[in-house]
């Protein structure tokens, strides 16, 4: 285990920063994203039943926002605080403004004022992906066709699972226990719980009363287990920036791209779940151009999704938001987005030799951006490097067979292959 830096060894600088940033995640303590805007079980498991016997109708929700004026007031007065041009400086205050944003997007819990927050900190499926004259949306909806070509049956897949959550929490705390230490990580069944699985650095969560398949039990490892708990553990080590150690809201698209591409390389990820990411994408579109609750809903059963799948991922469109059309919480928008800057980090890195780089990605929280700016920081010794990579990560011959694979394939031309096809007879 890497010890934490004695303080009295720190720079003046650096000391200055660490308090700074210990006053960050003291303010953001009450900042709690999801929990504020997504909807109880019980209401979900009432309105499935429902939707289910045909009774379609606009649910009321109701939300609790925070008192977040303090918070607010702190965390302007740390970005004031973090002004200078110095790279630690930089992460302080574009974490501490992201977080801003983040509460106020909390004050309109309810509100169509959620929308144009939610998009400030996700982006918008129409955003150009960077490096690219294509956009989330085309993205979105290529996997889509792609995994209707291919055969990718939803509800099929749905009524696949057969490993009770009990079971499967006790196989991932079996190899968790085997991968970092016996008990560091808790896996828990909550009946509660509205996702399928959640992380946190010592807890995941798997949703009480679901079936699981052995693509989530390989997914929920590769996913939540060896990258977002990972990352969390490792930015615990932390000298400087123990706010590494929570996923602000600006590093949401680097950390959910990373465990996305944590799946693909590890085998985890199939074309319906691609599928799924991608309808999110869609929908979040249809949403704000006034498709309301119910609208959405249809459009995912239509998809091939079963009723509680359609309804849970309907509801991820609309958490916090009004839902007769013309807004939506935009943070699924992230996945596809965050996967495809990830996947072109590593192929950069791997061709420029910075394995470096690839490796200070799991130092903590960070964006892709922080990994090159904060490199010096690494260096030094202020950042601590990793204590735990993923699997995948200690294979990295393999890594980077994976990837030059996926660029030369990506240069075949279907219209090239069509022709040959025909020409063999196939």
């Amino acid at each position: 285990m890497h010890a934490k830096a004695d303080p009295r060894v720190l720079s003046a600088d650096m000391r200055r920063y660490a308090a700074l940033d210990q006053r960050l995640l003291a303010a953001v303590r009450h900042i709690r994203v999801l929990p504020t805007i997504s909807w109880p079980a019980s209401v979900e498991e009432r309105l499935i039943a429902e939707f289910g016997a045909g009774r379609l109708s606009i649910p009321e929700i109701r939300y609790q926002p925070p008192d977040l004026d303090q918070t607010r007031a702190e965390l302007e007065a740390i970005e004031a605080e973090a002004s200078e041009n110095h790279p630690i400086a930089d992460y302080l205050r574009r974490t501490a403004e992201s977080w801003r944003i983040a509460a106020r997007m909390l004050d309109a819990a309810g509100t169509s004022g959620v929308t144009d927050a939610s998009i400030l900190l996700y982006g918008r499926p129409g955003d150009a992906i960077p490096g690219s004259s294509r956009s989330n949306l085309d993205a979105a909806r290529y996997f889509v066709d792609l995994a209707d070509e291919l055969g990718a049956d939803l509800e099929t897949e749905d009524a696949a699972g057969n490993i009770p959550a009990e079971v499967l929490q006790r196989d991932m705390a079996r190899e968790l226990d085997a991968f970092f230490a016996p008990g560091m990580i808790s896996v828990e069944v909550d009946p509660e719980l509205t996702a399928k699985a959640a992380a946190g650095a010592t807890r995941i969560r798997l949703r009480g009363g679901v079936r699981f398949t052995e693509y989530d039990r390989h997914q929920l490892l590769a996913h939540e287990a060896f990258v977002h708990s990972l990352t969390a553990l490792n930015g615990r080590e932390q000298p400087v920036l123990a706010s590494l150690a929570r996923t602000s809201p600006r590093v949401t698209a680097t950390q959910e791209g990373l465990a996305v591409f944590a799946e693909l390389m590890s085998g985890a990820i199939d074309i319906s779940r691609l599928k799924r990411i991608s309808l999110r994408i869609l929908a979040i579109d249809m949403a704000l151009n006034g498709a309301d609750f119910v609208e959405v809903f249809r459009y995912f059963r239509d998809c091939g999704q079963n009723v509680p799948d359609s309804f849970h991922s309907a509801q991820r469109v609309f958490r916090g938001v009004p839902l007769t059309g013309g807004a939506a919480f935009a943070k699924d928008n992230v996945y596809l987005t965050g996967l495809l800057a990830v996947h072109t980090f590593f192929r950069w890195a791997l061709r420029q030799r910075r394995l470096d780089l690839l490796r200070n990605l799991f130092a903590g929280k960070l964006a892709l951006h922080d990994v090159m700016s904060l490199e010096d920081h690494f260096t030094s010794g202020d950042i601590a490097p990793p204590r735990y990579l993923p699997p995948w990560m200690q294979h990295v011959h393999g890594l980077a067979g994976k990837l030059a694979f996926s660029l030369f394939v990506n240069h075949i031309h279907m219209a090239r292959v069509e022709a040959e096809e025909i020409s063999l007879g196939l």
